[in-house]
């Protein structure tokens, strides 16, 4: 590509325009959703595409709200919850989160270890593993604010992996479109599961967090931004920017997964592997039934992922607890001067590579990771929706009648999962 053209790209404004809503969407296609994705295609085939479109939606409607509160009040979600409801809520919300965040690391960066493992043919995953977290550590702690974010942005290519690697199999595409439109789908208790984890792994509260801080990095970041709650100049133009990079984003998020879901559909549950314990384990089965190409498009977007996702959700663990009790925080600060939000930073990304050396169960941990995803999605989306809604918060920023029944609605539609998973038989 002409330096010229590539340059013109760069500096066009939707481009510009792109980013909490662009990382936010890229990371939810971390090494664990890669794992779900693989382990729901190879399982159900193209009977399980529609999850990915009937997510898209409500995905979209509710990382607005998430963006829409950190941009107008100028705090994160957690500091939020914590001006209008009761502590034990707020801690109990950010608890179970931190709980889930590190549960995640510690699948992400296993997968990461191992598959940098098979690339190498040599070596301990293990060890390996641990290199990833401490390596994605250093990035988060020791990267300016803007060169960190630009990192992120780029970063997100990685995933064009999965869509090179989906063209590398043999894909019925008539057959897959008829599938995700009309599913042959049995709702069984294992299927409702996979369903919930998948949903867990797509609306995911540390998504909400993060995408809410991050727009309010974004203020503190431009010294001429404000929010728009103090500052109603700049809406119309912020608001615009906030949807564009949010539908985009998501959107993104989903045409990888989707993506992810049809090649082991067309590969690995076409030749009878039904069952994926992990991401790497995606990735190896699908080179004897797939080719080297596939292989490693699997393998280096399991690893490009994983340095994506993993410090937004130690980033994103951190927010939460420190707005939660009102202490310093922000990438764009040094260590010293946000100590408490970069030792957080720390405790969960090495907690997560440390749980990696202890006999844990790899799909156990995923899927327990996943669903405990989307339980907690629950309450916090509820949260979420009244926050919006709160005129002594938001002003006239409050969520319009379409907003508001998109947000309810992915309510709705993740508390109808969960309570197909949880109630008896």
């Amino acid at each position: 590509m002409p330096p010229s053209l590539l340059r013109r790209l760069v500096d066009n404004a939707t481009l510009k325009s792109l980013g909490p809503g662009l990382i936010t969407g890229a990371a939810d296609d971390d090494p664990s959703g890669i794992a779900t994705y693989s382990q729901a295609g190879a399982q159900y085939g193209f009977n399980a595409l529609w999850t990915l479109v009937l997510t898209y939606p409500f995905m979209v409607g509710i990382q607005l709200v998430s963006a829409r509160i950190g941009r107008v009040t100028g705090r994160g979600l957690a500091a939020n919850i914590r001006r209008a409801y009761r502590p034990w809520l707020l801690y109990a919300i950010v608890l179970l989160l931190l709980a889930a965040n590190v549960i995640n690391i510690a699948a992400d960066i296993a997968a990461m270890g191992e598959v940098l493992r098979l690339l190498a043919g040599r070596g301990s995953s293990h060890l390996y593993a641990l290199g990833f977290g401490v390596l994605c550590l250093l990035l988060q702690v020791f990267l300016p604010y803007a060169l960190y974010v630009r990192y992120l942005k780029w970063l997100t290519l990685v995933l064009l992996s999965y869509v090179a690697a989906a063209f590398a199999v043999q894909v019925d595409w008539g057959e897959a479109l008829a599938r995700t439109l009309w599913p042959h789908f049995s709702f069984t208790r294992e299927s409702v599961a996979l369903v919930v984890a998948v949903f867990g792994t797509t609306i995911s509260p540390y998504l909400f967090f993060w995408q809410a801080s991050q727009e309010v990095e974004e203020i503190r970041s431009a010294p001429q931004a404000h929010p728009l709650r103090t500052h109603p100049h700049d809406a119309g133009a912020q608001l615009a920017r906030i949807k564009t990079d949010t539908v985009v984003g998501m959107g993104f998020s989903n045409l990888v997964a989707f993506f992810i879901m049809l090649t082991t559909a067309a590969s690995l549950g076409a030749h009878g592997i039904t069952h994926i314990a992990s991401a790497s384990q995606a990735a190896q089965a699908l080179r004897p039934v797939a080719g080297e190409f596939a292989f490693l498009a699997y393998a280096l977007g399991i690893i490009g992922t994983g340095m994506l996702a993993v410090p937004v959700l130690a980033g994103s663990a951190a927010y939460a607890i420190t707005e939660s009790f009102h202490w310093r925080n922000g990438i764009d600060l040094k260590p010293m001067e946000a100590r408490r939000f970069y030792a957080i930073i720390a405790l969960a990304t090495l907690g997560g590579a440390l749980l990696d050396f202890i006999p844990l169960d790899p799909i156990a941990a995923l899927v327990l990771s996943a669903q405990v995803n989307g339980v907690i999605a629950v309450p916090v989306m509820v949260v979420m929706m009244l926050l919006a809604g709160n005129r002594k918060l938001m002003g006239v920023y409050t969520l319009s009648r379409r907003h508001t029944v998109l947000g309810w609605g992915g309510v709705v539609v993740m508390l109808a999962a969960v309570a197909a998973m949880l109630l008896p038989a």
